[in-house]
């Protein structure tokens, strides 16, 4: 459990019904505060088993094929392959790392919509044959270094709401589909079927009405060139949240009933990442520094000052930030709430504040405006939802030191794997038994297993 995240050895605690996971917080905090204070990482790898188990309940007998540059620490991909979810991976990198957990070619998806020749040549030597593809540059070239591969043509969706202008950066229109379709006839390429994908921020759950409609006219359009389609993947966006996956499978059921019925042989699959690890991971910070500022710098422009000018005003830099475990800070709103975990009295005053990273960078922003207690040099912060983005990548920031990572799980979500027999030797050799979190000293709680 200790070291870095790209070590290949790791080992997941099973706690004992008198632990908790902030159990495990606490003393990690207790031990980091002697040792260094480093930022670390609390995963909770039974939240994969229960998101799994919601997933079947609710989207079956849609599979998952989890993308693993969301989180591609080695606890998360071995749980899941032996769950028995595919994987979408766009590098060489991920395809490695999921290929070394034995996982088949045919539960691989390469999904990068800009592929490199070289990489393509690797996926083609590796037995990888499903690959996405959205223009007719990226077919010649796949054809040339992956003549067997079997493509989904990634169709872009309709709906394009405010901060969703991604969605035009990949995905052929349908008119397009007709031309990709002639040249890959020409070139001797497979088409098997269609991909699209919806983000987790839409609103509008017609879009998923639109695109499905749209990746029915593709494959009555394949018919007439003679290509056989058997896979519709509808892509990721799905936020976790279980109301959110029910409302979109209740929108996307009746239409998957009547344009891909189960006699078509249409296999439907789609790409959860958020779905699965942003929940399961929980983020802890230390204050290094700390600093009092004016407030209407502080404030978010065009909004008024309604202070008392006597309050002080904090600004609060920590020892993790854009450039490492915030980095999806730089393209989307921050999902979480920073939790003080000192505890504090309930009528203690609480003071405008704002958090960033160790860079003192401009970027380098976590939290723009939020109120705190006062905290001190050293202090802890808490961040939950922190298991999707950066968990696995490598920091441009030369300073940063990658957190720790600290592998949980509870008894009951190893004895639901042990009983639906999923739980394999390889993974098992990976657990070591926590009885009580409390007064355990570091060797005695995070050893590695053997």
């Amino acid at each position: 459990m200790k070291g870095f995240l790209e070590d290949a050895n790791y080992s997941i605690g099973l706690l004992d019904e008198g632990a908790t996971l902030a159990d495990v917080i606490d003393n990690c905090i207790y031990e980091h505060t002697h040792t260094g204070k480093k930022a670390f990482y609390v995963g909770d790898l039974g939240k994969l088993v229960k998101n799994n188990i919601q997933w079947q309940n609710v989207m079956a007998p849609i599979k998952p094929f989890y993308p693993v540059k969301c989180n591609s620490t080695p606890g998360v991909l071995e749980i899941l392959g032996t769950l028995g979810v595919g994987f979408a991976c766009s590098s060489k990198s991920e395809m490695a790392l999921v290929q070394d957990l034995g996982i088949s070619p045919e539960n691989i998806i390469y999904t990068n919509p800009c592929k490199q020749a070289s990489q393509i040549k690797y996926a083609a030597k590796a037995g990888i044959n499903i690959m996405t593809c959205d223009n007719d540059i990226e077919l010649k070239k796949i054809s040339r270094n992956h003549p067997s591969a079997k493509l989904l043509l990634h169709i872009a969706t309709e709906d394009i709401t405010a901060g969703e202008e991604m969605n035009m950066k990949f995905g052929t229109t349908l008119k397009n589909c007709r031309h990709l379709m002639e040249c890959a006839k020409e070139l001797g390429v497979q088409i098997v079927g269609v991909k699209f994908h919806v983000s987790g921020s839409c609103k509008d759950l017609q879009t998923y009405i639109h695109a499905i409609s749209d990746a029915r006219c593709v494959f009555d359009m394949a018919e007439e060139f003679g290509f056989k389609m058997n896979m519709l993947d509808i892509g990721g966006g799905f936020t976790g949240s279980e109301l959110q996956l029910e409302e979109v499978n209740h929108v996307i059921r009746p239409l998957l009933d009547v344009y891909f019925p189960k006699e078509s042989g249409v296999n439907v699959i789609a790409e959860p990442g958020c779905y699965y690890v942003s929940s399961a991971f929980t983020l802890a910070v230390n204050v290094i520094a700390k600093k009092t500022v004016e407030y209407d710098k502080l404030l978010p422009s065009g909004v008024e000052q309604t202070r008392n000018d006597d309050e002080p005003v904090f600004t609060y830099y920590i020892n993790d930030g854009v450039y490492g475990s915030f980095a999806s800070k730089l393209s989307e709103k921050l999902n979480t709430i920073p939790e003080v975990h000192k505890k504090y009295k309930e009528d203690e005053p609480l003071f405008a504040s704002s958090l960033w990273g160790p860079s003192c960078d401009e970027l380098d922003q976590i939290v723009e405006n939020c109120l705190l207690p006062e905290l001190s040099v050293g202090d802890w912060l808490i961040f939950d939802n922190m298991g999707s983005g950066t968990l696995g990548e490598q920091s441009t920031f030369n300073d940063y030191q990658r957190p720790l990572i600290y592998y949980m799980m509870s008894f009951s979500d190893w004895d639901e794997m042990q009983d639906a027999g999923i739980a394999s030797d390889t993974l098992m050799k990976n657990f070591f038994f926590v009885p009580s979190c409390i007064q355990l000293s570091p060797e005695e709680r995070f050893s590695t297993a053997a």
